[in-house]
């Protein structure tokens, strides 16, 4: 394999960011058009962005087998490319959760946390396209900052929403499909924030 230079790594982290942007687009389409008989057709094409995403870290990795030198640590580009890519496998995660719990119904919660997630994936993105040139950005701390706030809002959200479920609905199986769908809401905001902190290490390590 020939070597791979700087920007190839810091491309592909965009193009991993861009692929979870897209599946939390998909995501919210769905839930905010919700037909519950047309959720197969979605899962197909959110596997299509799953396995693009798929394959980017594939290359990633098999870079860094072979890579003498990295513009970061091998170790760090290894743990924000799985961080990227966990974000997108959590997003499919919902909309599985949504088909195998058989979900008939929207609730008005869930469509302000899939809110949340676009925003944080958006956030996310322009996040990573600012770490190839972190030294002279003047945006990534406030990305890093409106993540952070990001899931926070959707903590709170979770809470009230989990509170709600559990002390008014009374059919015991939809609380518990709910109960994971909201829980996989919320995963998807931790791991934007995760990759939003794993890029401020990198950052402090690097400075």
């Amino acid at each position: 394999m020939a070597r791979k230079n700087d920007a190839f790594y810091f491309e592909a982290f965009c193009a991993s960011a861009e692929y979870s942007y897209q599946a939390a687009q998909l995501l919210s389409r769905v839930m905010h058009s919700f037909d519950p008989d047309r959720l197969e057709e979605a899962i197909e094409e959110m596997h299509t962005i799953e396995q693009a995403a798929d394959e980017r870290r594939h290359e990633v990795l098999d870079a860094l087998v072979t890579a003498f030198v990295t513009p970061i640590e091998r170790e760090d580009i290894a743990e924000l490319s799985e961080y990227l890519d966990t974000v997108t496998d959590r997003i499919e995660g919902v909309l599985h959760r949504l088909y195998f719990d058989n979900i008939r119904e929207m609730r008005p919660d869930a469509l302000e946390l899939v809110d949340m997630v676009v925003r944080g994936c958006d956030s996310m993105r322009k996040l990573v396209g600012e770490l190839a040139h972190f030294k002279k950005s003047k945006k990534l701390r406030e990305y890093v900052v409106e993540l952070n706030s990001i899931e926070q809002e959707a903590d709170a959200l979770y809470m009230k929403s989990m509170r709600a479920l559990h002390t008014t609905c009374t059919d015991p199986m939809v609380v518990f499909t709910w109960h994971e769908t909201y829980s996989f809401l919320e995963y998807c905001v931790d791991y934007c924030e995760q990759v939003a902190d794993t890029i401020d290490t990198i950052v402090m390590k690097n400075s």
